[in-house]
């Protein structure tokens, strides 16, 4: 079922490429989405502030809004895309969130694979658009237990949450592309306890 609704996801994204996300941060795991029939958040506003009006479009002629843009007012009277919000399988709730900088560059984008209404995945990106960190819940119980870490578009590491409790307790670190070694917190002290050296 979740294999099949990040296909399913994989397959609307390549349709919606051109709607886009922004500075303010995204909702993380288990956060409020968006109602999509208003554009409103269905648990009350994010604490970030997305914009000042909201244009909705109908991409799938259903006769309701399934992309949201917001939009901030600047002094001059112009208007700057902040946020674009997404419904991609047409249930009324959001699945795409992206957010833009000053410059409408999407500098953070948080996705529900598996459309059960919560943040499953979020991605930070950098000025030209390289990722730079991506939190993901695996298990989709609402929180986020691995983070992978990237520089100039390349994994350099990652740390997982592997029981649960909150703390991350495993580390992998690469080098050129290839991993370089293990970290495991074993005792759950917030310190590692075993390294395995995995490069020769």
């Amino acid at each position: 079922m979740v294999r099949r609704s990040v296909l399913l996801l994989v397959v609307l994204l390549s349709h919606l490429v051109a709607c886009g996300g922004g500075e303010a941060p995204p909702p993380g795991p288990g956060e409020a989405v968006v109602d999509a029939a208003t554009g409103k958040d269905a648990a009350g506003a994010p604490e970030e502030n997305p914009g000042d009006w909201v244009k909705g479009y109908d991409l799938n002629r259903d006769k309701k809004p399934d992309v949201f843009h917001h939009y901030a007012r600047a002094e001059d009277g112009t208007d700057r895309l902040v946020r674009k919000d997404m419904d991609i399988n047409s249930d009324g709730r959001i699945d795409i969130y992206r957010y833009y900088d000053e410059k409408e560059r999407i500098t953070k984008e948080a996705f529900d694979l598996d459309f059960d209404g919560r943040i499953d995945v979020v991605n930070i990106l950098d000025e030209d658009g390289k990722i730079v960190r991506k939190e993901s819940d695996l298990d989709f119980d609402g929180r986020t237990d691995l983070w992978k870490y990237y520089e100039d578009g390349n994994l350099v590491r990652k740390e997982r949450d592997t029981t649960g409790d909150g703390k991350v307790d495993y580390y992998e670190y690469y080098e050129k592309g290839e991993l370089d070694r293990i970290g495991e917190d074993l005792d759950g002290d917030g310190t590692v306890d075993k390294w395995t050296k995995k490069r020769s």
